[in-house]
This record gives structure tokens, C-alpha cells and sequence, in this order.
């Protein structure tokens, strides 16, 4: 058993006929109470590791994997609620079971919150105990198997499906972002105008800029995705430059004061900057729009409507950013040049666009096909494939 220290104990995995045992570290710094459910583990066949100590337990995680942990929730030092967050960076399936002798709403709440699979009070009932251990185990192997068939498939990279996990996943892209730029070009001067800065991750559990957006809007993290992102695309942008670059907003960055701070590095550049809004969004939720718009105008910012025809059908984007450049939407790109309807609908909201003064941009360009009949029906500026992936600064052209 135990040294007082909390010096931890681990017995062999290995069963007689060369098995091995499904593992469970246990964590508990009352002595007793870890002494016995360690013994009724092991009389499971479980492979046991114990400790009395949160900080060892969290190193132990770092070095192995387990296929269960029990743990309290009050220890000294580093409780059971923070040894959970901390084994979430490392492993988001592993289940946690929390025992407490203290039990509470909030403590079930916000174990249940960070992920814990199953909550138990002390006294502990050693028949629900085994029957918790049991299921998370069965439920631990369903977890690698379905994880092995999406890295089968190619569909590794899920979402955790806890708060702790997702924390975990969401802290690790924030460190690893970075921005990829895709031309925006004038075709007929065979000049480029400018670049669109695009979110990218290394963080494979949030493989997509919309996975990182979605568990930045789950865990109420907007705000500080969206300063790394304008912060980050305004790095590379060369003093003195012509270059535009083209940001993407959340609608609630524009309720973000570092949008509009003079010495934000994006602000620095504002002369320079081209902020999308998308059309699928809605503006409703932001006060003050038209005030907000005209403050980032008078810093030198220019507006841009994204995604035109793919969002709402009324005018509410355009009346209340009264934007410099509009962006069609690739879903009326793609294949333009072998639809008459598409044409018409393109050429109406060119003119229109222009006659308001506005740059028409085209996104999604992949052939020389589509490339051609969108010059013909006078689009101001092409974006795609056919002349550059996005890529670190700054893609070459290819015309």
C-alpha cells in the first residue's frame, strides 16, 4: 500500500495468459478510503496505479495512458475538478469517476460540465463502484475503436464532447494559429490587389477554421479568437505596401473595443484593411451598428459584404454597412460559364453593385472557363484556386 507521502503504488497489467488487464489510476488522500477501493478493484482484475496526491496523479497521466481514473474531489493542492482539466490535455476519452464525501449541486454540476463520467459520495457503495469502473471501461474501448475508424476514414479530429476536453483542444489551436493569404487579383491588369487572411490551426482535434470557431462560441471565447486572428493577419504586411488585406469579422467582433483601438496592429494598418462581414450572419444582435461602421470608415478601415447571395434575402447588410465591396458567393461561381441563370444573376447584381459604387469581387474562381465569362460580365476582381491556394505569406500568382 501507501507510503504516507503519496509516493504511488502500480501493480503488473499483465494477466496469466499473457492479457493484459484494463488499468485504473486511483486518487485519494484519505489512506483508508483509497486503501479499499484499490483492493476492490484489483479484485475485479483491474491493473491498479493509487496515490494520495493530485500532482503525482497528473504526472502519472502524462506518462501513461489509463483506461480509467478514480478520483476525490477535495484533496490538498491540486483537487479532483483540476486533475480533471489537467488529464483533458492530454486524453479527451479517458473517463474520469469523481467521489466526494461532500456533496453538492454545484461540485455535481461542474464535474459534470468538465466531463466527468459518472459523480459517487462517500461513503462509497463498492457494488456501484465496480459497476461505474466496469462501464467506463466498456465505454473507453468503444471510444478508441470509433477513433480508430474515423482516422480510418479520414475523419479524425472530433470535437471532445466535454467542457474540460474542449478547453483542452481549444487552448492548443490558440497556440499553434496561424494565417494562410489567398490573392484577391485584377485579371485584366494582371495585378494583385489584395490578400484574404484565412484561420488555420495545427491542433488536429479542431482540424477547420469552423470547428475553431464553434468551440470558441461554445466555450464563450470570441472575443479572444478574434484579437489573435486581426492581430496575426496584420503580422506579415509590409510598411508602405499597396497590398489590400481582407480580415473576416464575427458579428460580434464588432463590439470588440480592440477593433477599433488605435494602436492594435491591424489599426496601424486601417488604410489598408478591407473587414468581411459575412452575409449569413445577422446583424441583429449588435447595437449601434451604423455608428460602430462609421467609426472603423473614419479610421480608414473599408467594409466588405461576404458571401452575397448565400445569406439572407432582405437588405439588412447592405443598408446598415453600406459596404465599399461586395463578394459573390462561389455557389453562383462554380460553373457559371455552363449556366445562363447563374449569368443573368451575376450580371444584375454587378451592375447594381457598381452603379452603388462598389467592387464586385468573384470567390471560388477554379477554372480558365469560369475565370472568362466572369471578366465578361464585368466582375472588378477574381479570388480562387486557378491562381494560388492560400498559403503562408505570400502565394505566388499564377495568370
Amino acid at each position: 500500500m501507501l507510503a504516507s507521502s503519496g509516493t504511488g503504488e502500480t501493480d503488473s497489467g499483465e494477466r496469466s495468459d499473457g492479457t493484459f488487464k484494463a488499468s485504473v489510476l486511483v486518487v485519494d488522500d484519505d489512506p483508508d478510503v483509497l486503501r479499499g477501493v484499490v483492493r476492490l478493484l484489483r479484485s475485479q482484475g483491474y491493473s491498479v496505479t493509487s496515490t494520495m496526491n493530485g500532482a503525482e496523479a497528473a504526472r502519472f497521466v502524462h506518462g501513461r495512458s489509463f483506461d480509467v481514473i478514480v478520483s476525490d474531489i477535495k484533496m490538498p493542492g491540486m483537487d479532483g475538478i483540476q486533475l480533471l482539466r489537467e488529464v483533458r490535455e492530454h486524453d479527451l476519452h479517458v473517463p474520469v469517476v469523481l467521489v466526494t464525501g461532500e456533496p453538492a449541486v454545484s461540485t455535481a454540476v461542474q464535474a459534470l460540465e468538465y466531463g466527468a463520467f459518472h459523480y459517487l459520495t462517500k461513503p462509497v457503495d463498492t457494488d456501484a463502484l465496480a459497476r461505474a469502473v466496469a462501464k467506463a471501461v466498456s465505454m473507453h474501448r468503444m471510444a478508441r475503436v470509433k477513433q480508430q475508424a474515423a482516422e480510418l476514414l479520414g475523419h479524425a479530429g472530433a470535437l471532445g464532447a466535454d467542457r474540460a476536453g474542449l478547453e483542452a483542444s481549444f487552448d492548443r489551436a490558440m497556440q499553434s494559429l496561424w494565417m494562410a493569404y489567398h490573392p484577391i487579383v485584377d485579371f485584366r491588369r494582371k495585378a494583385i490587389y489584395g490578400y484574404e487572411a484565412l484561420l488555420r490551426s495545427n491542433e488536429p482535434s479542431l482540424p477547420h477554421p469552423g470547428a475553431v470557431l464553434d468551440a470558441a462560441t461554445r466555450l464563450g471565447r470570441l472575443d479572444a479568437l478574434g484579437r489573435s486572428i486581426r492581430d496575426l493577419a496584420a503580422a506579415p504586411m509590409v510598411p508602405g505596401g499597396s497590398e489590400m488585406l481582407f480580415v473576416n469579422l464575427h458579428v460580434t467582433d464588432l463590439v470588440d473595443p480592440w477593433l477599433s483601438a488605435p494602436d492594435s496592429p491591424l489599426s496601424k494598418i486601417a488604410h489598408r484593411v478591407v473587414l468581411e462581414v459575412t452575409e449569413r450572419s445577422s446583424l441583429d444582435e449588435v447595437k449601434d451598428v451604423r455608428a460602430r461602421v462609421a467609426a472603423l470608415r473614419e479610421m480608414g478601415f473599408r467594409i466588405a459584404v461576404d458571401d452575397l447571395g448565400a445569406g439572407y434575402a432582405g437588405l439588412t447588410s447592405f443598408t446598415l454597412l453600406e459596404p465599399e465591396i461586395v463578394k459573390l458567393d462561389m455557389t453562383l461561381v462554380r460553373d457559371v460559364h455552363k449556366n445562363s441563370t447563374k449569368q443573368k444573376v451575376i450580371r444584375s447584381m454587378t451592375a447594381l453593385s457598381q452603379d452603388m459604387g462598389m467592387t464586385v469581387v468573384a470567390e471560388g474562381v477554379e477554372t480558365p472557363e469560369e475565370r472568362d465569362t466572369l471578366i465578361e460580365l464585368d466582375c472588378d476582381l477574381l479570388q480562387g484556386f486557378l491562381f494560388a491556394r492560400p498559403g503562408k505569406p505570400f502565394p505566388e500568382v499564377k495568370w
